[in-house]
């Protein structure tokens, strides 16, 4: 009885050490077999790595703010001189030791506006990263809806073909009663069997895009290892969004703001450049101990200036670079607004072309294909119908069901390219 009662308990202790774990471990999985795109997007603010690596860019824009902002530092320097091996130093404290000590300070001080010039610069480029992290959040969350919609779509096909698969398998079974009992033919019945196969090997693909498409939403929402168990809840959207009545200034968009924002810093950048052939000071003051050998030693002060000569080398360079980087930015933001342009007209025309070409699939072809596979289906079990009209109505309807759904989807993701190419600032 007693060893039963340690047994006992110490089953029950195991089972309470592993219970913690084994719920961390299932923890994640409901939210993720029913994740609908709001959830998606939760997740993927949280937890996408473009947007982590985009923030962590303003951060180090914001420190070379602060970097650019900071006067010149004094600079200290000491010097210790005329000291002689004979005869020596001599004795006493330090101060009446024969050797002549000169302490000082100095200060560079900017002229041309530099400072300002970097503060200018820096800014602007800070500007421009926060629009990059705007841009990021636009192309991200795209992309999170496409993969979103791509994993609906996987489901969808591999739902149907798991049907058409199912079909097969039961026209399998009734085919055999019905050779056993002599209504068709071994080769019918061997048709069917290939078909059969076929619809197998399809289902099979269809669970492997799947796989696929888990995989890719997982990379987006930062959650790679259950991959596997991410199943999306949100059906298809209506189709009443279009891009009519939509009007953009293209030069708010995010990834033109950011490029226009590059173009200050290069201007900035080239002024800086420039002020360089102003010539920068620097003062000092200097204190020197002097010992002569009596009782008191001489101490004098002293001051400097120094500025550069241009002799050899005026910053030639240095001001070509700035003007050569500052062309590149404005071609550059040329570039920008061109394929914003373009990216907005082309979503436009695809959002319509897919809304037009999904109301017809849900309106009147997979109409049509139902009815026609419905038929066939009733014709052959009467026998007014042969095997091969059966299967070529059966192949039209499977094929319209996913041109249909990949429609829909297409539509999704359309709509999500159009509104990635009409977003103005986010942050």
């Amino acid at each position: 009885m007693k060893d039963k009662c340690c047994n006992f308990i110490l089953g029950w202790l195991i089972v309470a050490m592993l219970l913690p774990g084994a719920v961390l471990a299932e923890e994640p999985v409901p939210v993720l077999a029913r994740l609908s795109l709001a959830g998606a997007e939760a997740l993927w603010t949280e937890r996408n790595r473009e947007l982590k690596l985009a923030r962590d860019a303003v951060e180090g824009a914001e420190a070379d703010k602060i970097g650019a902002a900071q006067r010149p530092n004094p600079a200290f320097s000491a010097q210790v001189g005329t000291i002689s091996r004979n005869p020596g130093v001599g004795a006493g404290g330090l101060r009446d030791k024969m050797m002549d000590t000169t302490i000082g300070i100095s200060q560079l001080i900017e002229r041309g506006d530099k400072r300002e010039h970097r503060m200018r610069g820096a800014q602007s480029l800070l500007d421009a990263t926060r629009q990059d992290l705007s841009d990021t959040l636009r192309s991200q969350r795209m992309a999170l809806r496409q993969a979103y919609y791509d994993l609906v779509l996987a489901q969808e096909k591999s739902r149907i073909l798991e049907e058409n698969a199912a079909l097969y398998r039961k026209s399998v079974e009734m085919s055999q009663l019905r050779q056993r009992a002599g209504d068709i033919p071994l080769s019918e019945l061997s048709r069917i069997r290939v078909e059969a196969l076929r619809a197998e090997n399809e289902a099979r693909q269809a669970a492997n895009d799947l796989a696929r498409a888990q995989l890719s939403l997982a990379y987006l929402i930062g959650q790679e290892s259950a991959a596997g168990t991410i199943r999306a809840v949100d059906g298809w959207m209506h189709i009443t969004d279009t891009a009519s009545g939509n009007a953009l200034d293209i030069d708010r968009r995010p990834d033109v703001r950011a490029a226009l924002n590059r173009v200050l810093a290069a201007e900035a950048a080239c002024d800086l450049a420039r002020s360089l052939k102003t010539r920068d000071i620097t003062v000092g003051l200097s204190l020197e101990h002097n010992p002569t050998g009596t009782t008191w030693a001489n101490n004098s002060i002293g001051v400097s200036a120094s500025v550069p000569l241009f002799v050899n080398y005026g910053y030639e360079g240095e001001i070509r670079r700035a003007e050569s980087n500052l062309q590149v930015a404005r071609d550059q933001l040329e570039q920008v607004r061109a394929m914003a342009l373009a990216d907005v007209a082309r979503a436009r025309s695809d959002l319509e072309a897919a809304a037009q070409r999904s109301k017809r699939y849900e309106e009147e072809l997979l109409v049509e294909a139902e009815r026609a596979a419905r038929a066939a289906e009733f014709a052959y079990k009467q026998g007014a119908l042969g095997l091969m009209d059966l299967l070529d109505a059966r192949r039209t309807y499977k094929a319209t069901q996913i041109d249909a759904v990949t429609a829909k989807a297409d539509y999704a993701k359309a709509l999500a390219s159009w509104r990635a190419a009409t977003q103005e600032n986010l942050q």
